[in-house]
């Protein structure tokens, strides 16, 4: 299921033996375009300092009743790796967090999170992952920071012929945790109209501009199908999204990943 990351920020998340804190932002993998960590600010039990939780940890997701469950205790929480949230996440401090909570290293495999398709379903590291820990201690790995969606919120959207708004939020596959589209605001080229960008339709982002490049033209994006916030993305919707841009949808890509893991699995 697709939903708006503005859905999510606020719900409390729910350890195995209490509430932890709130949903504050997300930091996203800038590469493969997949929230890697959700930041949460913990209020008064934890003197209010902010933790990241990965989706490796996350079990269930009722946004109606607004609360995200988590297999976590409060007293691991309380004792993982201190990061500072207000700074760049970078690849040394998530080798830390991952080998405290017993995660694999996402970024040790062919998959979106590294030897497997989704977050779920893995308790100890890969031999995948552990390999990605021994490269990265010889420096082998970039050393990429992750991005944050507060952060980025409000960067400018250039088409290849002139800017055509700003990002103003994200959507996301709840499933795989991956970034499906950029709700990108366009009050600032005509107004009242928000339409949604794949990150596989972004050429480069320019941190330094806090610019994003898309390979789409401002015709294109003015005729595409309105993103309508308090309506769901249904995948007709989505049909006519990339039927617009003449552009093969992710689901066939998905589909040939999951494939290629279910035979790997065997």
């Amino acid at each position: 299921m697709l939903r708006d990351a503005s859905e999510l920020q606020g719900l409390i998340i729910r350890a195995t033996d209490g509430e932890l804190g709130e949903v504050k932002q997300f930091y996203f993998d800038d590469d493969s375009w997949a929230i890697r960590y959700l930041v949460v600010e913990t209020g008064s039990w934890l003197n209010g300092k902010q933790v990241l939780i990965s989706p490796y940890a996350v079990a269930h997701t009722d946004a109606n009743a607004r609360h995200i469950n988590v297999t976590l205790t409060k007293k691991q929480v309380e004792n993982s790796p201190s990061i500072d949230t207000h700074l760049p996440v970078s690849r040394q401090h998530e080798v830390a967090y991952l080998g405290y909570y017993g995660y694999p290293y996402y970024w040790g495999g062919p998959y979106l999170w590294g030897a497997g398709y989704y977050p779920s379903g893995f308790a100890v590291p890969t031999v995948a992952s552990q390999e990605s820990g021994a490269a990265l201690k010889h420096g082998k790995v970039n050393d990429t920071h992750l991005r944050s969606t507060e952060a980025v919120t409000g960067y400018h959207m250039e088409a290849v012929d002139g800017e055509i708004g700003h990002v103003h939020g994200f959507i996301l596959d709840e499933q795989s945790w991956a970034i499906r589209y950029i709700v990108v605001s366009t009050t600032n080229w005509w107004p009242g109209k928000e339409v949604l960008v794949s990150p596989a339709w972004i050429k480069k982002v320019s941190w330094g501009e806090s610019k994003f490049y898309t390979a789409l033209t401002r015709e294109a994006i003015k005729g595409a199908p309105e993103y309508i916030e308090s309506r769901k993305i249904t995948r007709d919707y989505e049909d006519d999204l990339y039927m617009h841009y003449g552009r093969p949808p992710y689901w066939q890509n998905d589909a040939e990943q999951e494939s290629s893991f279910s035979l790997s699995s065997v």
